[in-house]
């Protein structure tokens, strides 16, 4: 099969799901759209492309279900998207038609690899199936869990895109042109972004002082030209600290008695010469808010989850963002709030979205709606600092983050988990960088517990793919050699490079084979053999030669 056809073709059969269960709708020759009562689908051929309206004024519905009926011609191999991080679990696979493909999926089949999806900040939450016979696009209008209420209004749900593949270029290289034709405004940084940030090793217990230290590290270990590095303050820093544990919520207007002063410490960050950047989590608070600005309370804590489609709610948050702003801090990293609007990570949200019922309070928006918006306002009130998302839905936050953590957590105390979850989103989420935003596959966690040999590895790949890095580095434990590694490799991220390439990503899911800045690398991310050559090294008396600092473009 190839796809030539798809970008004006019809779809064979759509479905309607709203109060009377999924329906079959029916094309209309006289209104060239799809009618089931008093609800329209209509696509519309724009560049090439096919974009999906809504009308429904009188019914609440919850998704439409696109049917494609044409057989694959031969075997296929298949590449999904998540729904916001990876989670070690981004591969090519045969046809699973159970398996949901959030936004885009890719198929390898007769050599060529062909694109399937929709553009970013679609107004639905979109997701595919593929199956021998055919695929299915499910648009999910809902409002949380309940149908939408549309009202007299036209809802833009989607546009699909649709790209064939060529014959002699790579998976890799397919996959790449197909994401920048799914954006067509990323919003991107002036110039590179690399530095430290202190929670891989910290884990939320630091001070304004350490802080302080940190940031004299950092700098001392980055070029004296070129972009300032950046030394973010991750979670520890807010005045709440519920049974001692980590990632609480607001009020976000000022430090805990470790950071008294968080103006005052952004501005003697500036003055060791790094970039001050924060963390906080938007949707979160333990103060006191009005009930119209609930969604419901966190389990377990009695903290408050507000709403993000109230309006009064996003003035709030507005207003913490650019405070942080106003305090000085030039990078903002906002973190959580999938889980807080759906209850659940990314990797449970295959067989239902929400853990929950409760309806936002405004009905007459779809969930995807209400979290373009949200993004939207946080964009706006951080004015010209960086944006990163942490644990924000990549294809609905595309154009509205600088920078996305697109893996969830590596670690400082578990080599396997930053094998699992660092080195696979790189892979497979690399195609996004540069066309979504810059793609963060999270940090190097250096601490005594993972050896260094593995995790110079893995800075030194992630300093050549022309990705932001940063590094999560204990003071307490840093070597000359450490120190020079991280040197190295700040050298190489403070500099454009071009996007690297894994090599074997349909073979494996941890790529050990990279093309970086032309030339071609290979890794080995076994712990065991990593220990085996560790004690080698110690019986021979050898000194590894560190990272080549020498930059190759």
């Amino acid at each position: 099969m190839t796809t030539a056809w798809l970008s004006q073709c019809k779809p064979d059969f759509i479905y309607l799901e709203a109060g009377r269960g999924v329906e079959s709708m029916v094309y209309s020759d006289e209104t060239a759209s799809w009618i089931l009562r008093s609800t329209e689908v209509k696509l519309t051929p724009v560049s090439g492309n096919q974009e999906v309206t809504i009308e429904s004024p009188n019914e609440e519905i919850k998704s439409v279900m696109l049917r494609w009926e044409k057989p694959w011609g031969g075997p296929v191999q298949v590449l999904g998207d998540h729904w916001e991080r990876g989670y070690g679990d981004l591969e090519w696979r045969g046809l699973v038609p159970e398996r949901r493909l959030p936004w885009y999926f890719l198929v390898h089949t007769g050599g060529v690899t062909h694109g399937i999806g929709v553009k970013t900040r679609p107004g639905a939450i979109c997701y595919w199936q593929a199956d021998p016979r055919g695929f299915t696009l499910t648009l999910d209008v809902r409002n949380g869990t309940l149908g939408v209420q549309l009202g007299n209004r036209i809802l833009a749900a989607a546009t699909i895109v649709f790209r064939e593949g060529k014959q002699g270029e790579t998976p890799f290289e397919a996959a790449s042109v197909f994401c920048r034709s799914l954006c067509d405004d990323p919003l991107l940084p002036d110039e590179p972004v690399y530095g430290s940030n202190n929670w891989y090793y910290a884990y939320g217990n630091s001070s304004h002082e350490e802080i302080l230290n940190d940031s004299r590290i950092v700098a001392e270990l980055s070029p004296k030209e070129g972009p300032r590095p950046c030394m973010v303050i991750d979670d520890g820093w807010q005045p709440i600290r519920l049974n001692g544990n980590s990632c609480n919520g607001g009020p976000w207007d000022r430090g805990n008695q470790l950071f008294p002063d968080m103006k005052r410490l952004a501005a003697e960050m500036k003055e060791i010469g790094v970039k001050p950047g924060i963390w906080y989590r938007p949707l979160l608070t333990s103060e006191r808010v009005n009930p119209g600005l609930k969604r419901r309370k966190n389990d377990g804590d009695g903290s408050t989850v507000v709403d993000p489609s109230a309006p009064e709610a996003l003035e709030m948050i507005a207003e913490d963002v650019q405070r942080l702003a106003d305090w000085g801090y030039q990078l903002i990293k906002h973190d959580f709030s999938t889980f807080d609007i759906f209850g659940k990570w990314g990797f449970e949200m295959n067989e239902s979205l929400f853990a929950y019922r409760e309806p936002f309070r405004d009905r007459s928006k779809t969930t995807a709606e209400i979290i373009v918006n949200f993004y939207q306002y946080i964009r706006e009130a951080a004015g010209d600092s960086i944006i990163i998302g942490c644990n924000t839905i990549g294809h609905l936050a595309a154009g509205l983050v600088h920078i996305q953590r697109t893996g969830d957590d590596t670690s400082g105390h578990e080599w396997e988990r930053t094998r699992k979850m660092g080195i696979n989103t790189l892979g497979f989420r690399m195609p996004q960088h540069r066309a979504f935003f810059l793609a963060d596959a999270d940090c190097v966690g250096a601490t005594d517990k993972i050896p260094w040999g593995l995790n110079r590895q893995w800075l030194e790949l992630l300093a050549k793919s022309g990705t932001p890095l940063f590094v999560s580095a204990d003071p307490s434990i840093l070597t000359d050699d450490m120190k020079s590694d991280i040197k190295a490799a700040f050298e190489w991220a403070s500099a454009y490079i071009p996007s690297g390439e894994p090599l074997d990503w349909i073979e494996t899911t941890c790529p050990e084979k990279w093309k970086l800045a032309g030339e071609v690398m290979t890794f080995n991310w076994n712990e065991l053999s990593e220990l085996r050559n560790g004690a080698e090294a110690a019986k021979l008396g050898d000194v590894s030669s560190g990272i080549q600092a020498k930059l190759i473009l």
